[in-house]
């Protein structure tokens, strides 16, 4: 069943070669005992080693069972050791970190069998070598011939065809070394034993055939077989060892070394720590500006206004060349701007300030439009009643309740200083600033006296303004239209049974902390009442004229075809319009549109801009979906843009935040190279110290990329100890680091590790160590099996 042809061997050294076998012819029976004598040097182990597949020969041919194997490849070898080839050293060569029966079983592991089956079998042969009752210990609780007898139980376990004992007794007394050889001599009636031994008693007294050797030659054969034909019908079955056998080998190995592993996994856990720190602190803070930006900003209005906003096409260039940020050369650029940004409009119209209102109410708190209207509205100050000069007080329209939240936005927002919030179409409210001033303009503009110190909150609820509608403010004199009465006194008109009253009815402040207090000092009133005023004055003698003239029908002097003004003729109140040849208007009449003039004339119900108040955060997301779904299939001109100023603070905040946990993480990743360099080294300390590990699992059959697997699974145990060892510190140190932030800020529960956060840091640790030993990994696959063998 082997046959040898031919077989030679040399080894290098320098420039120095030594044959250790030259050209040997040997036949072998397929069960029979065979001692091989021999001195030092003369070739037998040479012999043995090339026979079990440890090694390779130079020329010549194996035959196995009519195979030839000169064609085979590593795993070919790999796995004719595993199938066929039982070896039992002189040194027992035990893995000294697993039970015997652990050591019994790894070939069994390595040919797939089956578990409850290999543990079967190996009970099997502990009892036939006599070890029944030590199945449990492990190989250093055990004697040298306790020890020889699990080695030719490992070497049975598999059933294979040849047992290669090299020195079986070299360790053992005399009458151990009976013991032995009467096993192994029951052993060669069905298999084929052939043993090296330098002891010719023990040859002569078991062995059926004793073949000496000298100098890499047989010299000698006391019962040689003649060439015969034999048929080919062997088949290898490829070995194997899966991760989760590999973990338990390295778990057990890595058992035996607790400390060093421990320190090892915590000094690794330390850049962990480091980064889960960081990343939990900066989980907290952004929780932390997350509430206070939910609270804060929240009801920061999203704004649609119908102003121009330039829109950056892309990065500036120079000719085909983009040009760069901040350049070094001493050169100027010339460009046109035009040529990289365009200016973007919003077009208002009817149709989309009615999409607007059919917002779902759940999601606003409130709608507030700034329309292009100048309301006539009368002041007196008990001797004379004027035009309220809108240039030296706001006048704005407070958001009309859509949501569900109780309140309106004024009751949520602002507090009542005296009087009450208003309840009617005609109820208007003084806004104060945060410390209850009104400029001396707005006070006089109310009819008030500025020059006083102060003025008692209580004298302002009640104070009346008189609302007068274009037909009763305007009459027709010619062809145009004045005001009617003098501007000096209106008390006539002030007093009219058809002036509409409005009331002050309360003195409001914005709420101390709320950023979302956002109205001018002023007069604020209800957006009814100036879609009321509006509805009027669409039916006006006044408006109806103009929307038939060419001309400012407060002037007479011609309009500009051009685009509208976008209300500032209204903003700027109806004075600048109404001057003759002679006033000098502010602003030249010929760059007012009829538009302009119309809306000054509160003839048109387009907003200029609407400021639309989300309820909370998530509402604003909704919010700013139906404003896009409004653009969806319209192009670039006819799309309505708008503001959000929280998303910019938030998006500002939260990159900012990010910068800085980048750059801390940063610096921490150093320590996790530090610990990668590490495992790298412990990695290869453990290959130095598993050597005569890696020839036997070789000698049983392990491919090399199961020794890898070994380390790896090494390493893979220290990196998710040591993950799991730096989130658990991790969770530990945020009680007291919370302690302290909370007695420093008033803070609570800052630093919070998010739990996936914490999963991808074990990932990465585990990622990282079994980087860090990787090389080694490779290195101890690479080990020569014999070399590894004989370390020690």
């Amino acid at each position: 069943m082997l046959q040898l042809k031919n077989i030679t061997k040399s080894y290098k050294t320098g420039e120095f070669t030594q044959v250790a076998l030259d050209k040997v012819n040997l036949n072998f029976r397929e069960s029979e005992f065979v001692a091989i004598l021999g001195q030092s040097g003369s070739g037998k182990t040479t012999l043995l080693n090339i026979v079990g597949g440890l090694d390779q020969y130079d020329s010549g041919e194996l035959i196995i069972n009519g195979q030839s194997t000169e064609h085979f490849k590593d795993g070919d070898w790999d796995a004719y050791r595993n199938n066929s080839v039982g070896f039992i050293f002189q040194s027992y060569n035990l893995i000294s970190h697993l039970s015997i029966t652990d050591n019994v079983e790894m070939g069994m592991t390595l040919s797939g069998v089956a578990s409850a089956e290999k543990h079967r079998k190996a009970l099997e042969v502990l009892e036939k070598v006599g070890l029944k009752e030590h199945v449990h210990k492990k190989p250093n609780q055990l004697s040298g011939g306790q020890m020889q007898r699990v080695a030719i139980a490992r070497a049975l376990a598999n059933n294979p065809d040849i047992i290669l004992a090299d020195e079986p007794t070299g360790a053992l007394d005399t009458e151990t070394s009976e013991q032995i050889m009467e096993l192994i001599k029951t052993i060669a009636e069905d298999k084929l034993v052939i043993m090296v031994t330098h002891n010719p008693e023990l040859a002569e007294s078991y062995a059926d055939r004793v073949i000496r050797f000298s100098d890499g030659h047989a010299v000698s054969d006391s019962n040689p077989l003649a060439n015969q034909k034999i048929s080919s019908s062997y088949k290898l079955k490829e070995t194997s060892m899966g991760f989760f056998t590999a973990l338990k080998l390295s778990g057990k190995n890595i058992a035996t070394k607790k400390w060093r592993t421990g320190l090892t996994a915590f000094a690794s856990s330390i850049g962990i720590i480091g980064i889960a720190l960081i990343l939990s602190l900066s989980n907290g803070f952004d929780k932390q500006i997350s509430s206070y930006e939910t609270g804060a900003l929240s009801n920061f209005p999203i704004s649609i206004n119908q102003t121009a906003m330039n829109v950056e096409l892309g990065p500036p260039r120079n000719g085909a060349s983009e040009l760069p940020s901040y350049p070094a050369e001493k050169k100027l650029y010339p460009y046109d701007p035009s040529k990289n940004s365009t200016q973007h409009t919003n077009v208002l119209t009817k149709e989309y300030i009615d999409y607007l209102k059919k917002i779902d109410p759940k999601l606003i708190d409130g709608i507030s439009y700034t329309r292009t209207v100048n309301m006539n509205i009368l002041v007196s100050d008990g001797q004379k009643a004027t035009t309220l000069d809108k240039n030296n007080i706001s006048l704005t329209a407070y958001p009309s309740k859509q949501g569900s939240k109780t309140g309106s936005y004024l009751e949520q927002y602002y507090d009542v200083l005296e009087g009450k919030y208003p309840s009617g179409k005609t109820d208007v409210v003084l806004i104060v600033d945060e410390y209850n001033r009104l400029t001396d303009a707005a006070v006089d503009a109310l009819g008030l006296d500025y020059k006083v110190d102060s003025i008692n909150l209580g004298e302002l609820i009640g104070t009346q303004l008189k609302l007068v509608m274009n037909n009763d403010y305007y009459r027709k004199n010619g062809e145009q239209f004045v005001v009617n009465g003098t501007t000096s006194n209106l008390t006539e008109l002030y007093n009219s049974p058809k002036a509409v009253t409005l009331n002050i009815v309360g003195v409001l402040r914005g709420k101390e902390g709320s950023s979302v207090s956002t109205m001018s000092p002023g007069i604020a009133y209800s957006d009814e009442l100036a879609a009321s005023f509006i509805a009027d004055a669409q039916k006006s003698e006044i408006v109806l004229a103009q929307e038939k003239a060419d001309v400012n029908v407060l002037t007479g002097q011609a309009l500009s075809d051009g685009v509208a003004g976008s209300g500032s003729a209204g903003a700027a109140g109806t004075n600048r319009l109404m001057m003759g040849p002679g006033g000098g208007a502010a602003r030249g009449n010929a760059s007012l549109t009829k538009e302009d003039v119309l809306a000054s004339l509160g003839a048109t119900d387009i907003p200029s801009s609407v400021s639309l108040y989300p309820i909370d955060f998530n509402a604003k997301e909704s919010v700013t979906a139906y404003l896009d779904k409004w653009n969806e299939g319209r192009e670039s001109k006819d799309q309505v843009k708008y503001t959000d100023l929280a998303a910019m603070v938030t998006n500002i905040s939260g990159g900012i935040m990010d910068g800085i946990t980048m750059v801390l993480i940063a610096f921490a990743a150093i320590s996790l190279v530090v610990s990668l360099i590490m495992i790298g080294i412990i990695t290869y300390i453990s290959v130095m110290e598993r050597t005569k590990e890696i020839g036997v699992l070789r000698a049983l059959g392990a491919r090399k990329k199961d020794i890898t697997r070994v380390f790896n699974a090494e390493t893979f145990i220290i990196g998710a100890c040591s993950g799991i060892l730096g989130i658990g510190i991790t969770y530990l140190l945020t009680i007291p680091v919370n302690a302290v932030l909370y007695n420093l800020t008033d803070l609570s529960n800052v630093a919070q590790l998010n739990p996936l956060h914490a999963l991808i840091l074990g990932v990465i640790s585990v990622g990282l160590t079994m980087i860090g030993g990787f090389i080694p990994a490779k290195m101890a696959a690479k080990k020569d099996p014999v070399a590894a063998l004989r370390s020690e």
